[in-house]
């Protein structure tokens, strides 16, 4: 039976879990893939005695994608469906999943068969190993060099250097997370990649395994090579977000007082070439430099309150979701 509603709050899978797994899988116009997938997903979990659902997030679909999948929910009540009212994106549709998700790990995965689920037991031994996280690495992946594996080796090396957190492969949507390490992130732009930096930034286990890959067979890629720089971007918002969230004043005073610092060293040079030289003070350029440096640090000290301000109104307001539900399923 069918739910209809606008911006429906979905339970928090934390409070009560009433599957062992939660698979949960992004979906934006894969109509040729979806049931071949779903077919996949049963053979790979069928002898592991496991009590598992299947959430899958229809993020604005404009194909057939969203009726093959009610048809799929429709006698099966581990199946789950939520639909989109427009396309929002794989991080909200994968927040959606988590929001949806009532397992004790949580693994999300591809809609385009390209992820293996085959791969699903392996991952939840090592999560049995005593892991928090276990981030899928596609050693052999079946992708085009130029406009995706090598935007992936720059990216996935850029991101180890800056986070401090070494994976081969952060791009893998197939990964298994106990579901207590996602309870409180909340996922914006393409953070969703960053999920093993913030568990292992707050003490969780992370560790990564091989997995199978395989060559698109039906429609088309939504990825290219655009992607990486917005990765980057969102890297360093969420360093900063990570560092600075309860604190930002600390970010823009340091930077505030840097410029303080130098507004001073230039006046003094100013002085102390006026002195030795007699030269006027309006012949260099050296109080106009104090004078510019001196109004840029009160401006960043004046963001850094306001800053403060916002993130104050942040934590205190009512909790804001990424995505407007359409209808769900199951849910």
């Amino acid at each position: 039976m069918s739910t209809s509603f606008e911006t429906q709050t979905i339970s928090n899978h934390a409070e009560t879990a009433k599957y062992d797994v939660s698979i949960f899988i992004p979906v934006y116009n894969e109509e040729e893939n979806i049931e071949l997938l779903d077919s996949k997903i049963q053979e790979a979990m069928a002898g592991q005695e496991i009590n598992y659902e299947v959430i899958y997030v229809d993020d604005g679909s404009r194909d057939r994608s969203y009726e093959i999948l009610k048809n799929i929910a429709q006698d099966r009540s581990n199946i789950k469906v939520i639909k989109f009212r427009r396309n929002f994106g794989q991080t909200a549709a994968m927040s959606a999943g988590i929001d949806a998700a009532s397992g004790k790990v949580l693994i999300p995965m591809d809609s385009d068969l390209q992820n293996d689920p085959s791969d699903i037991p392996q991952l939840l031994k090592k999560i049995n190993e005593g892991y928090d996280v276990v981030s899928g690495w596609r050693k052999n992946r079946k992708d085009t060099f130029i406009d995706r594996k090598l935007p992936s080796i720059i990216a996935n090396k850029l991101i180890s250097w800056l986070s401090g957190v070494s994976l081969h492969d952060y791009g893998c949507t197939l990964k298994a997370y106990r579901a207590e390490v996602l309870k409180d992130i909340r996922l914006y732009g393409e953070l969703h990649r960053f999920i093993p930096i913030c568990a292992s930034w707050v003490g969780a286990k992370v560790t990564e395994m091989p997995v199978k890959h395989h060559e698109r067979q039906f429609g088309e890629s939504k990825y290219g090579i655009d992607r990486t720089f917005k990765v980057v971007l969102d890297l360093i918002l969420m360093k900063f977000l990570t560092d600075y969230i309860t604190k930002p004043i600390y970010a823009f005073g340091s930077i505030a007082f840097i410029s303080m610092l130098l507004s001073i060293t230039s006046f003094l040079a100013a002085v102390v070439l006026k002195i030795s030289t007699g030269i006027q003070l309006d012949h260099t350029p050296l109080v106009l430099l104090g004078t510019m440096f001196f109004t840029v640090s009160i401006q960043i000290f004046m963001m850094g309150i306001l800053a403060d301000l916002v993130m104050r109104t942040y934590y205190e307001s009512q909790d804001k979701r990424t995505y407007a539900v359409e209808e769900a399923i199951n849910i």
